[in-house]
């Protein structure tokens, strides 16, 4: 990171420490700790059900900070993840210093720490979702010559509010309305604000398609997305921006939800997944031809062949299935397209050799430059939701993605899968291709089927597929969705059990 990077770093303790959050140190959080006369510690963790969970220190001294800092503390692992023993559950969590900020909410100065688990030997909790992502991001690194499987993704909400009169967008027609059509891009933005600074790479935001009403209340559909970075950072990221973005509604006194699902007919709610794998810097998608390259196709090939079981990990709930309909912009079929919105994975327009001379063709006082963009190039991913436990999500799609390196003739299945047109206009296309799980019911049944690939190398432990495995199945959910059709007061009975899901 450059002065000038560090200089504008949104995050308070990058700044004042002059170094990126990947190095800050347990002698660095001290001095801010002191600088920033932080009163609280706060260790947040993810338990199983997607959501950070908090312990609170209040700091007698620095030596007393440091002892925290130093030895962690002791949590009930049974009451975190439903798969352990009580009888044997104590687990160690530990403070990973590259996560640290400045607590946005609390009354006094507070700084917050994301934690890994550890077991009572002092052993990497092998269940814990942290320590899966890492496993995952290693073993890609391994398989494939010391590539980084990068990711960045989408979180796209709906504010519930009180219905206003004045200035409603038409129905379903919320795509990228500014204030004061958009009620909520004071808090979109806010909440960006405080993501930043708490160490989100935000790429942008904006509103969505999805509005509607339903009699005095009023549903808005926004989306915040953020840029490629690392597996663990990318997770990191995603689950504090979730809290962040939930705790501000609170103080709003709206409810944000990222549901998959909110009614019949109306846009759901995706967190949609862009990947890139590189190699030393440099963007691996693309070839010296300027075109997708064999390392693309062999990505996609992974994530197409283990499309069906990754719902296991990130469609989690009956509702996931109620989105993943024809004619909602959401995926039902297994195939990738470019810029295709109806495709399961898209390639997203990309930005040619010839694109830099559009700045001096808008700005005729500019010169032209040659720019290689490159490193924009993404493949989505579209078929997760905001159920999703983030950092399994991301080590299931890790998996996929080494699994399309060892895949014989794997740039050819990914070719054999790809559609140009619309899938849903063309019976022909639509019928060639495999179509992803209705269910949790469905989706358990593939991840069992495909479960030796995810606990190849140690990398998902056997007991936690055992455990996601039996919390789909509790939803018996088998013909759900055909039960209750196009029925809107059930869709919203069962919505409303699942709406602050992941």
């Amino acid at each position: 990171m450059t002065q000038e990077q560090l200089k504008f770093n949104p995050n308070p303790l990058v700044g004042f420490l002059q170094k990126p959050m990947c190095e800050f140190t347990k002698a660095d959080i001290l001095k801010a700790i002191e600088e920033f006369n932080i009163e609280m510690i706060n260790f947040r963790y993810m338990a199983h059900d997607g959501r950070l969970k908090t312990l609170n220190f209040v700091i007698q001294s620095l030596e007393h900070a440091d002892e925290v800092l130093t030895s962690g503390e002791r949590v009930d692992g049974s009451s975190l993840f439903p798969f352990l023993e009580a009888g044997n559950s104590d687990l160690y969590v530990m403070p990973r210093f590259r996560t640290a900020f400045l607590n946005p909410f609390a009354d006094v100065p507070t700084l917050d720490i994301l934690c890994a688990y550890y077991t009572k030997d002092g052993e990497p909790f092998a269940m814990a979702p942290e320590y899966t992502l890492a496993k995952a991001g290693r073993a890609f690194r391994e398989a494939t010559g010391g590539m980084e499987f990068e990711v960045m993704g989408e979180l796209e909400y709906y504010v519930i509010a009180p219905k206003e009169d004045d200035y409603l967008p038409a129905d379903q027609r919320g795509y990228h309305a500014s204030s004061p059509f958009c009620k909520f891009e004071d808090y979109r933005t806010e909440a960006m604000r405080l993501i930043a600074a708490a160490g989100g790479m935000i790429k942008y935001g904006h509103s969505e398609v999805g509005n509607f009403t339903v009699g005095d209340t009023m549903y808005e559909q926004n989306e915040i997305e953020f840029l490629p970075t690392t597996l663990e950072d990318a997770a990191d990221q995603l689950v504090i921006a979730k809290w962040i973005m939930r705790t501000l509604g609170y103080k709003y006194g709206i409810t944000v939800t990222f549901a998959p699902k909110i009614t019949v007919g109306k846009a759901g709610s995706g967190m949609h997944v862009h990947t890139r794998v590189t190699l030393d810097g440099k963007n691996m998608y693309v070839g010296a031809d300027g075109k997708l390259s064999d390392v693309a196709h062999k990505t996609m090939a992974g994530i197409l062949s283990l499309a069906g079981s990754l719902t296991a990990f990130g469609n989690t709930n009956p509702t996931s299935y109620f989105r993943l309909v024809p004619h909602q912009e959401a995926p039902t079929n297994i195939c990738w397209g470019d810029r295709n919105r109806s495709a399961m994975v898209r390639v997203p327009l990309g930005w040619s050799k010839g694109s830099g001379n559009m700045m001096a063709h808008c700005n005729p006082l500019e010169k032209k430059e040659e720019v290689d963009f490159t490193y924009k190039q993404t493949i989505e991913l579209r078929t997760p939701d905001g159920s999703a436990n983030v950092y399994l999500l991301l080590a299931g799609m890790t998996v996929a993605a080494r699994h399309g390196f060892e895949m014989q003739d794997a740039v050819q299945y990914a070719k054999d899968r790809y559609v140009s047109v619309n899938i849903f206009e063309h019976e022909d296309v639509l019928n060639r291709l495999d179509v992803l799980p209705d269910s949790c019911a469905a989706s358990a049944d593939l991840l069992e089927r495909d479960r030796a690939l995810y606990e190849k190398d140690g990398i998902f432990a056997p007991a936690l597929i055992d455990g996601i495995l039996g919390q789909l199945r509790a939803f018996n959910d088998r013909t759900l969705r055909a039960d209750i059709g196009k029925d809107a007061q059930k869709t919203l009975e069962l919505v409303e059990s699942f709406i602050h899901c992941g």
